[in-house]
């Protein structure tokens, strides 16, 4: 990951700043956990796999130490252009990062994926140290045996934590500062996330989608801000909502607009806590077929990163 685009000029001898990579296996706890580092939600968490389409950074500052946490994709086999892409930037993540946290879910035994992640950490690694962190720490029994999962990777590290009570995080901070190299300041002291409201706005909608909805209605759904104002006394935001079947749309309105109310008023509170303000919130849902293979609309959206020589 270059920094130099976003480098404020910040600078002192004995400061440290550097990227630390998170991955694991969808539905381990990834975000989760950056929200815990940075003490507020920055990233959407369901209990659903592949949440997080996109490289967001949370970003931790003390005055001596900037950590930018970029919060991956879960590592899978891609089945489309999207999970094809976002396996691409979740693997480059790796080879560019200072640190890599690899997070397990401890609460049951190693995975036949986190085989395929431990190849993916050994191959892209080189000579960057990686710390297992043992998450979901408070399910994993009384004896709790971690040997398997030391197993899979030769770490200079582990640390146990419970992302969702917050256990362990300030160990974990310690431990990833020894690996910090000296560097400046990349960000303003009170930023946590290089994205804007915009786009956290869409993801919080689509969290609620995801948290209201079953099946494959989750994987299904894009979410387009169509238009965000802020007015005198209120912010106003316009999102359409794109999923791929007739049926997907019926299950997302609901009986009576039922469904699209609840995820309306659920996402709208929660963004009146982010930003501090009244806010407007309005839902419209359109059906976009086999929008996870069009890679122009994914850009549109957001999910896909423009090329280097687009505009």
């Amino acid at each position: 990951m270059s920094l130099d685009s976003v480098f404020n000029g910040t600078w002192s001898d004995d400061h440290r700043s550097g990227v630390v990579a998170v991955v694991g296996r969808p539905n381990v706890g990834k975000s989760t956990l950056i929200n815990a580092i940075l003490g507020q939600k920055i990233a959407i968490a369901t209990p659903k796999p592949q949440t997080t389409r996109r490289i967001q950074l949370g970003i931790y500052s003390t005055e001596k130490m900037q950590v930018l946490f970029t919060d991956t994709p879960g590592l899978h086999a891609p089945r489309n252009t999207l999970g094809e892409y976002m396996m691409t930037v979740a693997e480059q993540t790796l080879s560019d990062a200072d640190v890599i946290l690899w997070i397990l879910d401890v609460s049951e035994p190693p995975q036949k994926p986190d085989e395929y992640i431990a190849e993916t950490i050994q191959s892209a690694r080189g000579d960057t140290p990686v710390v297992l962190v043992f998450n979901k720490i408070d399910l994993a029994g009384d004896n709790p045996d971690f040997s398997p999962f030391e197993a899979l990777l030769d770490a200079q590290k582990t640390v146990r934590v419970s992302a969702l009570k917050e256990m362990g995080v300030d160990t974990l901070i310690n431990e990833i500062a020894d690996y910090i190299p000296e560097g400046p300041r990349y960000y303003p002291l009170d930023q946590v996330s290089d994205m804007n409201m915009r786009f956290i706005a869409g993801e919080t909608v689509r969290e609620k989608i995801i948290l209201n909805t079953e099946k494959e209605v989750p994987h299904s759904v894009a979410v387009e801000i169509a238009d965000y104002k802020d007015l005198d006394h209120v912010t106003e935001i316009y999102a359409v909502i794109y999923v791929e079947k007739d049926s997907q749309k019926g299950i997302i309105i609901g009986k009576g607009g039922k469904m699209i109310k609840k995820i309306g008023s659920s996402a709208r509170q929660d963004l009146e806590k982010m930003i501090g303000r009244q806010v407007h919130l309005d839902l419209r849902v359109k059906v976009l077929k086999n929008w996870r293979s069009d890679e122009r609309f994914m850009r549109k959206v957001g999910y896909i990163l423009p090329k280097a020589n687009e505009d």
